[in-house]
């Protein structure tokens, strides 16, 4: 029941590097049903599955994802050493299109692409969205597109019939006059910028937010109108709201 309202999001970073394919097939072994990965173009524009502007964080190396060619990303392990120090050393940035070969084995994921706002403003939205749609055509039906770029939302629209999501940091901004025009499926917004008591989501919106591991704070947003909640603990999350909703009578 609770698989249904969770996203697990960049796959299952409490157990492994985040935006990864073993990642992603562990959050989907742990019962994910929605997963959320961050796409961007490498240096010969091709689709890549990283979240961060530079590889510092996750690869301990200077330099963005668009610094590089495909070539050269393969060859940079994803070990993201502050939490797993050296235990990934054989896990790399995944091209878009092994990610989708993937997902053909699990027809029942929806799978939310969010394309970054770094790589459309580096290579132009139509670049990056003319690279990205191709790649997605074998799971195109399990697929939502979503950005913070509303421009790139824009061009989505215009080009493809795929559905779209809106995100954004704060829950406020669901009301610009640009958000509503789009009429997106999907509204993303933080968590804790959600107001106080129920939460009047328009009328054909879903609403998901990010980030939480508090599965109590999950179950209480759940309550007020939000229709997803976004995690890096997706097996964790699932079994801890199983346990309080069943004690609860839900």
């Amino acid at each position: 029941m609770y698989a249904d309202h969770l996203v697990a999001h960049r796959g299952y970073p409490l157990r492994f590097p985040e935006n990864t394919l073993p990642s992603v097939e562990a959050a989907i072994q742990a019962g994910a049903r929605f997963i959320e990965v961050d796409i961007q173009l490498s240096q010969d524009g091709i689709p890549v599955v990283f979240h961060d502007r530079d590889l510092q964080r996750l690869c301990g190396q200077g330099g963005a994802v668009a610094d590089y060619s495909l070539q050269q990303l393969k060859t940079i392990p994803v070990r993201d050493p502050m939490r797993f120090d050296n235990r990934f050393e054989d896990i790399f940035i995944p091209r878009l299109t092994e990610l989708v070969e993937l997902l053909q084995n699990w027809p029942d994921v929806t799978l939310f692409v969010e394309l970054k706002r770094n790589s459309l403003q580096h290579f132009g939205t139509e670049t990056v969205v003319t690279a990205v749609l191709p790649e997605l055509q074998p799971v195109k039906t399990q697929c939502v597109l979503i950005s913070y770029a509303i421009d790139a939302l824009q061009h989505v629209t215009r080009v493809s019939e795929y559905p779209i999501g809106a995100v954004f940091d704060d829950w406020a901004e669901h009301a610009r006059a640009e958000i509503h025009a789009l009429e997106p499926a999907y509204l993303f917004c933080d968590i804790d910028s959600l107001p106080s008591g129920d939460i009047p989501v328009p009328t054909g919106r879903r609403l998901a937010v990010y980030e939480c591991t508090d599965p109590q704070q999950a179950l209480a947003v759940l309550s007020r109108g939000v229709t997803l909640v976004e995690t890096f603990a997706i097996g964790e999350m699932l079994t801890q709201m199983q346990v309080l909703g069943a004690a609860l009578g839900a």
